[in-house]
């Protein structure tokens, strides 16, 4: 195990400095000057030039760049140009929010697509294995904001089951951030668990054409044994590794999800560093979520080696 994570490190931290320089320069390309943002379209050239010193915009874009990531490792975030206050507690502010909702939104990835999957691979009723890849396939269609849009409408406007936005805290009062939670986590894990249902379903049903499986059959072991003690862990190794690859969308989506909720979230926070072109928080936002995703690639890859030993041994 340690060798496998001193092989992966190195490829992980080279990803992270290469993002680092792509969003630091695509940043720099966008239309728009933090300087007029902040002093105004009626701003003269002087007071211009005074804001750009100020905030270290007049230096060398290698320069800004040397120091923003200096900065990062040494953790410090700097301040905000617009929002006010210090980068790192800005993200402090709205980070809980976000796991919370990311997590949320995993685990019913998980509830939603393993039934999914070993009903539609092990069902012999041909319209139940049809109407899960319609389903899937329906899920897939619909983007996050008209998904978002449809709970509100049915599970908080007709059927008043749900709060149709807000947040609370899961340690202050449970039952009521449980509440707050359940829409907007639906809405993002919808989409994350019609492919990995896809995936495992694919996975179960090639495990349950082996030959072994027709023997064991014919020794008279149960179908439900079958599938969950010898099929599904073969299918699991690729279904974990295609989930840890939906953990990416899902803090991507949180982006679009939070905003229809009003969820205070990170979303929020690089929605406003955006529209007022402040580069400290949307670098710092956009370089956590890259580093977030290479982590948890990194944890897939652990898992998958823990789950299919030919891996360990190799």
């Amino acid at each position: 195990m340690r060798t496998f994570l001193l092989k992966r490190l190195p490829s992980g931290l080279l990803v992270l400095v290469l993002a680092s320089f792509l969003i630091f320069l695509i940043l720099r390309l966008i239309p728009g000057d933090p300087a007029t943002a902040l002093a105004g379209p009626d701003a003269s050239p002087a007071t211009l030039a005074a804001v750009r010193d100020r905030l270290g915009l007049d230096q060398p874009l290698p320069g800004q760049y040397l120091h923003w990531l200096g900065g990062v490792l040494g953790g410090d975030l700097g301040p905000s140009y617009a929002i006010g206050g210090r980068v790192a507690d800005l993200i402090g502010n709205g980070i809980a929010a976000t796991v919370q909702l990311t997590l949320g939104a995993l685990l019913l990835v998980v509830l939603l697509a393993l039934p999914l999957a070993v009903a539609g691979a092990t069902t012999r009723r041909r319209p139940v294995a049809a109407g899960v890849r319609a389903l899937t396939t329906a899920v897939l269609a619909v983007p996050p904001f008209v998904t978002g849009v449809l709970l509100v409408l049915v599970l908080a406007v007709t059927l008043g089951l749900l709060p149709a936005g807000g947040h609370e805290s899961l340690l202050d009062a449970p039952d009521l951030a449980v509440q707050y939670l359940a829409m907007p986590a639906l809405c993002l894990a919808l989409p994350s668990a019609a492919v990995v249902a896809r995936h495992l379903e694919d996975g179960l049903r090639r495990a349950l054409a082996e030959d072994y499986v027709r023997t064991a059959t014919a020794l008279g072991v149960s179908r439900r044994r079958i599938v969950w003690q010898h099929a599904l862990p073969i299918a699991l190794p690729s279904a974990v590794t295609v989930l840890g690859l939906q953990v990416g969308q899902l803090i991507a989506g949180a982006v679009v999800v939070e905003r229809i909720f009003a969820w205070p979230g990170l979303g929020q926070l690089i929605e406003q560093g955006v529209v007022r072109r402040d580069y400290p928080v949307v670098q710092d936002l956009l370089l956590l979520v890259v580093a977030c995703y290479v982590a948890v690639q990194l944890l897939t890859d652990l898992a998958y080696t823990w789950l299919d030993p030919r891996v360990r041994w190799e």
